[in-house]
């Protein structure tokens, strides 16, 4: 059972909790405060909440934002957060965008992909939290989580991010198969709350054959200024050609090479309409994957007037492309819940996205139009998409959804809701599922 609770409530649903301090990064084990000494120095209107997570920086995808804005907002509303990874390459540049929250961050060791840190599970362990999130799954941070559960008895909540989707399964499963049997099975079966970000990804954790309680709860995103003028991107040309935006990461499972060849077929079926578009296509290269779409734009005969790479875009780079954008595009093949979605959705942009997106809310609320995987298929949903006298009001509808579902504030005390009731503090929230 939880060993401590420090909150204090004033005022019918509205969060009290004053804001502690926050540690610095710990060298090694012996450097470390022990719990009773955290737990003394900690203002007791708190409950202090550690996340366990691969990486603090952009190499993390849309995990950067998500878990880096869920923490912030968590921070606002009062609640003690500590933040633990492995460094990266892009580590020491992105600590500062987690500021007032410090993270722990400690050298990465190998294997890599495993992201295991030495000291990382003795810092968790003496770190006094009253309950640990554990994002991300299939690496080392979860054996974190299961020795901090099992020594000390403390509430975990897991978010998988999309690792449990079939796709995400099938993707080098072998290895999967491995490091389940060694310890991730046992972490995700004892795990005292699941965090899903939709409706997909429960079922897809009811399938994989988890019976734990699972929290839906969304991610969110910043809603921007519209009003505020944005510069256009030196790399994107004042032709009169409209912007069909993709960014994230370029790896297999976005369905970038599809979208390649798709726009190869719409040019000659459409010429007049392709003439009219540009794909610019932002991201970093995950596992090699940029030079097969290298290879399928060379195939295809695409041009730079056609199609643009201008690498990866992060803050304003990528506030101006989206400012600049006509209209965003995902083809992906699974997806926990994109963030770069809900981003464009912020920026007013239409968008194309596959089901596999995992927001049929944006269908529902025709604030997406959909397209399908395979490149015939796609090539013609484009023409009809891009053709069509909708965007405009898409757009408009992806702003009010982005506005009304999913800002920061409210995602933040849908978790808070959760993590009392793993404490035994508060009735179970109409967010978690029992069944």
């Amino acid at each position: 059972m939880p060993r401590r609770l420090r909150l204090s409530i004033r005022g019918a649903g509205n969060w009290a909790c004053s804001t502690g301090s926050f540690s610095t990064s710990y060298p090694n084990a012996k450097s470390m405060p022990s719990p009773e000494s955290t737990a003394r120095d900690r203002d007791p209107a708190e409950f202090s909440l550690g996340i366990v997570t691969g990486s603090i920086s952009r190499l993390a995808g849309g995990l950067f934002h998500s878990v880096r804005q869920s923490a912030l907002q968590l921070n606002r509303a009062g609640i003690d957060v500590s933040v633990y990874a492995p460094s990266d390459s892009e580590s020491a540049q992105d600590e500062g965008a987690w500021t007032p929250i410090k993270p722990h961050v400690f050298e990465r060791g190998a294997p890599a992909s495993l992201a295991y840190s030495r000291g990382m599970k003795e810092a968790v362990l003496a770190g006094g939290h009253d309950v640990l999130h554990l994002h991300g799954i299939w690496q080392y941070p979860s054996v974190i989580a299961s020795d901090w559960r099992r020594k000390t008895g403390g509430p975990v909540m897991i978010s998988p991010r999309g690792m449990l989707d079939p796709w995400a399964l099938q993707h080098a499963g072998w290895k999967k198969r491995i490091v389940g049997w060694l310890f991730e099975n046992d972490n995700l079966r004892h795990a005292h709350c699941m965090h899903a970000l939709n409706e997909s990804e429960a079922a897809s954790m009811r399938a994989f054959g988890l019976t734990n309680p699972i929290a839906i709860i969304p991610n969110g995103t910043h809603i921007p200024d519209l009003d505020v003028r944005r510069a256009r991107p030196d790399w994107l040309p004042e032709d009169g050609r409209k912007t069909l935006l993709f960014i994230g990461r370029i790896h297999q499972k976005k369905g970038i090479v599809e979208l390649i060849e798709a726009w190869g077929m719409l040019r000659e079926t459409h010429p007049e309409l392709a003439a009219n578009w540009r794909i610019a296509i932002a991201g970093w290269d995950d596992g090699g994957h940029l030079a097969e779409v290298e290879r399928a734009i060379t195939r295809t005969g695409l041009v730079s007037d056609e199609v643009v790479l201008p690498g990866p875009l992060h803050g304003d780079g990528k506030d101006n492309a989206l400012a600049h954008a006509d209209a965003f595009v995902l083809p992906s093949k699974s997806e926990g819940l994109p963030m770069s979605i809900l981003e464009a959705w912020s920026w007013g942009l239409p968008t194309l996205m596959t089901q596999e997106c995992n927001l049929p809310e944006g269908f529902d609320q025709k604030a997406a139009l959909e397209i399908p995987q395979t490149a015939e298929e796609l090539a013609s949903k484009l023409a009809e998409h891009l053709a069509s006298g909708h965007l405009a009001e898409t757009g408009r509808n992806a702003r009010i959804l982005a506005e009304q579902r999913f800002g920061w504030a409210s995602i933040a005390s849908q978790h808070i809701a959760v993590y009392r009731w793993m404490l035994g503090k508060a009735a179970k929230p109409e967010c978690v599922r029992l069944d």
